[in-house]
């Protein structure tokens, strides 16, 4: 069962009204601004819950991020390189 919907009024940039609609397809320009909004909705929950973090365990280094960004990129490697030794 599909949530309940409201019928809103928003203004925009004529240009970036034009855009998502040619974005939107058969899907239309309401779903295509639902889905931009739920994206932006998780990305403010995501930096609230990075803010709450940082706050109790004081902010992520440079170093730090790097070192996961290495971490995923070689477990990345191995899922690849396993994924074509299976076939």
């Amino acid at each position: 069962m599909s949530e309940p919907t409201g019928k809103y009024s928003i203004t925009m940039p004529r240009d970036i009204a034009e855009a998502a609609k040619a974005r939107g397809g058969p899907s239309g320009l309401s779903a295509y601004v639902t889905a931009a909004v739920a994206r932006q909705i998780e990305r403010d929950n995501l930096n609230e819950l990075i803010q709450v973090a940082e706050a109790e365990h004081g902010p992520v280094t440079e170093e730090e991020v790097q070192t996961l960004r290495d971490q995923l990129h070689q477990a990345r490697r191995e899922q690849t390189h396993d994924g074509a030794s299976a076939s």
